[in-house]
């Protein structure tokens, strides 16, 4: 079963968190097309590995390839995303804010902004969605469970466009996991590094309690 309206993803990225949400999409049913700076042909052995359903191109065709797009790349290279393709798509943002990876931004350090909300104002014509960025690559494999299993996980889901919110969680009900709807993506920073919820295995209701007690004041910045 797919969620209605996509049988594509395409992703901007294919490092550990891209590859393996390629890989539960694909046991999903969904087509995959992944992408990374250094050109189509450097994903030929992730692509075979992945099989059939999946395959490699630049990040603009794989944008536009997508019903539903996924940006998982460093947050410093977010700028390098095109525009056009995933104009008016769904994009899935899974990034967090790591100062020594991505240098020093200042709207982030301040609290002015968020990773997911600078994601939007380089896209103001898609509809971003902060998703998957709270737990580990291997997790989004490995952690799902079916819908009424006990303890279920639970991931959080942002976004500015309330239909895209819903249609994420539909999508992460799909791979194994109940949500819980965080709100606009001025709130998403709850999820982010340094939060009670990132990392942690959560069910619906203990994820509600880490995001009511993040705070900026714990976050390190």
């Amino acid at each position: 079963m797919t969620v209605d309206g996509i049988s594509t993803i395409g992703l901007i990225g294919a490092g550990n968190i891209g590859g393996a949400l390629a890989r539960v999409a694909l046991r999903n049913g969904y087509r995959v097309v992944l992408s990374n700076s250094r050109g189509p042909e450097t994903l030929a052995s992730l692509v075979a590995d992945l099989g059939d359903g999946a395959s490699a191109a630049t990040p603009a065709d794989a944008a536009a390839a997508g019903d539903l797009v996924v940006v998982t790349i460093p947050l410093r290279s977010i700028d390098a995303v095109p525009v056009e393709p995933p104009a008016g798509k769904i994009v899935i943002d899974t990034n967090n804010y790591y100062p020594q990876r991505d240098g020093r931004i200042p709207r982030l350090d301040a609290n002015e902004a968020t990773t997911a909300g600078l994601l939007q104002e380089h896209l103001p014509t898609s509809k971003v969605v902060k998703a998957f960025n709270h737990l580990g690559a291997a997790d989004i494999v490995t952690a799902g469970t079916p819908a009424g299993t006990a303890g279920r996980r639970a991931l959080a889901v942002f976004g500015d466009d309330e239909g895209a919110r819903r249609t994420v969680e539909a999508l992460i009900g799909e791979f194994g996991f109940d949500t819980v709807d965080g709100g606009p993506l001025s709130e998403s920073w709850r999820t982010e590094r340094d939060q009670p919820a990132y990392g942690a295995r959560l069910d619906r209701a203990g994820l509600e309690r880490a995001l009511a007690e993040a705070t900026h004041d714990k976050n390190g910045r």
